[in-house]
């Protein structure tokens, strides 16, 4: 009994000082004043544990189509490629002003890991998930709110592709007719 005395007093106290540090407005919420690393560390765990979890039984099409790379190569441009960029770019006015900073899917260390079987499946149902849902207070929008699944897919094929292309191979990919 007195044990449970001194972990509902523990809970209580934590709950008191957790409300004590929302409410006084101390803790910084300013995308240009970065997380201290733990919570930046918890943040990261929450966000990729929830992506696995959330995408795990998603299948994969055959994204190896060029109708399904000029879609998506469309779709990225309009929509993408602002925050996460360019083959040749290295920041735009929406890069420097986000908090985390999306990561630059131009570049050839976002290309996924082909080391253990199945990782480019991983990688694909992953990036599926978070193009259709999105992610809070990240600045991520859920595009299948207004995408169907098929733009959703063709955006993921031309990512996949983005690192091995060339500025040049990027405006002809990207291009609306």
């Amino acid at each position: 009994m007195k044990t449970i005395k001194i972990l509902l007093t523990l809970a209580v106290l934590c709950l008191v000082t957790a409300s004590a540090v929302i409410y006084s407005g101390i803790f910084p919420i300013a995308a240009d004043e970065p997380h201290s690393k733990f919570t930046y560390w918890i943040l990261e765990q929450a966000r990729e544990r929830s992506i696995s979890r959330a995408s795990a039984d998603i299948k994969v099409p055959e994204l190896g189509s060029a109708d399904m790379l000029l879609s998506g190569g469309a779709d990225y441009n309009d929509m993408c490629s602002s925050c996460h960029l360019k083959p040749g770019q290295s920041e735009s006015d929406m890069t420097i002003g986000l908090y985390p900073k999306p990561p630059n899917l131009s570049l050839a260390e976002h290309k996924e890991k082909h080391g253990e079987e199945g990782d480019e499946t991983i990688e694909a149902q992953k990036m599926f998930w978070t193009i259709k849902h999105g992610i809070k207070a990240s600045g991520m929008p859920a595009w299948g709110l207004t995408h169907d699944d098929g733009r959703i897919w063709a955006m993921v094929s031309f990512i996949k592709k983005m690192p091995e292309l060339t500025e040049d191979q990027y405006q002809v990919l990207t291009a609306r007719e």
